[in-house]
């Protein structure tokens, strides 16, 4: 895990420093690739992706997705689940609220509803996998892209509407 936030943030950096434009404006398309840190299940690594589309200066609508797989052993015993998050999500941008000047900078925050699919196996005798149930879900986030290239760049996003509490990532806008 620390490798991969490693090799992404380096490769970011290395790509260029060359001016970019991520002042939100109306009609961008705004996508997000990225790898949940801290995850609420106690095991394995999400991955996700959101698409957003700018209705106004200011505001963006659109969808995200995210996965989370683990498997565990304990002595003769085994558990695991895969859970998956799909739902609409808006965003508001800061930018020209907060006066912001630097272009390079989109900082945003939304809401998020949604589905959650969870599956759980065990061969334990009790109830564990009761805990987490498929359903509809909310959530909120608040994040921030930087962009080192007219269209690319990276992205932390802290939230809980997904399967971690915060996601960091690849940007792009186009």
């Amino acid at each position: 895990m620390k490798k991969l936030v490693f090799l992404v943030v380096v490769g970011l950096v290395s790509v260029s420093s060359y001016q970019a434009s991520a002042q939100f404006t109306k009609g961008d398309n705004l996508v997000n690739l990225g790898v949940g840190v801290n995850s609420y299940y106690n095991g394995g690594i999400p991955i996700g992706a959101s698409y957003e589309h700018g209705i106004t200066e200011d505001i963006s609508v659109g969808v995200g997705v995210d996965y989370l797989s683990y498997r565990y052993n304990y002595g003769a015993s085994r558990y695991g689940f895969n859970i998956f998050y799909l739902g609409a999500r808006g965003s508001y941008h800061f930018n020209r609220l907060f006066n912001l000047n630097v272009e390079e900078l989109d900082i945003y925050g939304g809401a998020q509803l949604g589905y959650r699919s969870f599956t759980w196996k065990d061969d334990f005798g009790g109830s564990a996998g009761d805990t987490y149930e498929s359903g509809l879900f909310f959530g909120i986030h608040a994040g921030a892209r930087y962009y080192f290239k007219p269209g690319l760049g990276a992205f932390l996003e802290l939230g809980a509407g997904g399967s971690g509490n915060a996601r960091l990532g690849v940007a792009f806008k186009f």
